[in-house]
């Protein structure tokens, strides 16, 4: 069934579907070996803005919120660039206890890459390369059905999150 939206409910209808939330976007996490370094990197390469303080998050709240026994947070959210001082950030924390990562996969169900949109793709690709990154793909140009076109790339952060970086033309 499709709501009125033109989303999928499925087994729902409009009318015992819950009523859309009153929403606002906030942050995007992301968990790193090095917080200190990956912050870093996203201050360097993409101008993202430390927002203090930073975090140091530990004791039973932090333990029955995260549902891991004996948790220690540390890190900072980065005021992501284009959106002023009100805008959404990306929270970069570490865990005092890590699960292994799988392979970095652009096809992994889940969260899949953030992006980024800048001037020149394939010298935004460099910049991150140069800066510890790696590259998943090649840039590409595609032309969508409006006529425009989009240049974009997947690169990697030093820890392995993948970054889209994106340009945009008529």
């Amino acid at each position: 069934m499709i709501s009125k939206k033109g989303y999928a409910l499925p087994g729902n209808t409009e009318d015992n579907y819950p009523m859309t939330l009153q929403a606002r976007y906030v942050h995007t996490n992301l968990i790193a070996h090095d917080w200190h370094a990956l912050a870093n990197f996203y201050q360097r390469v993409f101008g993202c803005v430390p927002v203090l303080p930073e975090r140091d998050l530990s004791g039973p709240i932090m333990e029955a919120g995260t549902g891991v026994p004996g948790v220690h947070l540390r890190g900072m959210h980065l005021r992501l660039p284009g959106y002023g001082d009100t805008g959404p950030t990306l929270e970069i924390f570490n865990y005092n206890l890590m699960e292994d990562r799988p392979t970095t996969a652009v096809n992994r169900p889940g969260f899949g890459h953030i992006a980024f949109a800048v001037d020149d793709v394939p010298a935004a690709r460099e910049t991150v390369l140069t800066a510890g990154g790696r590259a998943v793909g090649e840039v590409v140009t595609v032309q969508i059905a409006s006529g425009a076109q989009v240049t974009w790339c997947y690169v990697t952060d030093p820890e392995g999150n993948v970054i889209e970086l994106q340009a945009w033309s008529k």
